[in-house]
């Protein structure tokens, strides 16, 4: 147990349109609660995000924000889900009738920007665990231009697990990236070559015959996107 817990308080310094009050002392506090993000241990981290959630530091801070956004690349499933729900919220809602400072939303834009395939591969092991995610996802690929390329990689990657590959292909379909099209139409025809010559034989690899699971999934990625 950690001897000295990050103080959880409602700090006014993080009010937006507040006065500043006791400067001084708030900015320590986020400080401490900011370098909990870096601890070797996914429990220290979490505790890091629920203090700077409690004060609301992500809301008015970019650099606390920057550093929420770099999150998305923990090894911790949960904190990159839970992440993805914090940095959808950033850049699409408003909060008490006010919008998101600018400051704020360009900084985790700019970030979310710069995602590696790295990043979307681990949100997409998110989707995958927890479907209730996909809008929060959807916002956070939405703000990327790579993530179509990225997403048609991981579908022509065999040794990918089908789970992944079906749900690169959806949001593809539900993002609209029809950069990724031609990859997905190429698939298709192979897919659907192969299962006729599996009708035809039988005896074809089980390793092979699990491949037809994308099938409806890219049926209906294709369809949105020619309706784009």
């Amino acid at each position: 147990m950690d001897a000295n817990p990050i103080p959880i308080v409602q700090l006014p310094l993080f009010v937006y349109g507040e006065p500043v009050k006791n400067i001084d002392e708030l900015f320590p506090v986020v400080w401490k609660a900011t370098e909990q993000l870096t601890a070797p241990d996914a429990i220290s981290r979490q505790r890091g995000i629920d203090a700077l959630l409690e004060m609301g530091a992500q809301k008015v801070s970019p650099l606390v924000a920057y550093m929420i956004a770099t999150c998305l690349n923990d090894p911790d499933l949960y904190i990159r889900r839970r992440v993805a729900f914090i940095l959808a919220e950033l850049i699409t809602s408003e909060q008490n009738g006010r919008h998101i400072p600018e400051e704020v939303r360009t900084t985790v834009n700019n970030t979310l920007h710069n995602m590696r395939e790295s990043t979307v591969y681990g949100l997409i092991e998110v989707a995958i665990t927890d479907p209730l995610a996909d809008q929060a996802i959807y916002h956070i690929f939405n703000a990327c231009p790579y993530v179509g390329k990225y997403l048609g990689d991981m579908i022509a990657q065999w040794k990918n697990p089908v789970l992944v590959r079906q749900k690169a292909i959806y949001f593809i379909g539900l993002v609209g990236y029809l950069e990724a099209l031609p990859v997905l139409e190429r698939l298709l025809i192979r897919l659907e070559a192969r299962q006729s010559e599996q009708y035809a034989m039988s005896f074809a690899p089980p390793a092979v015959k699990a491949d037809d699971d994308l099938l409806p999934y890219l049926r209906i990625a294709i369809n949105q996107l020619n309706a784009r």
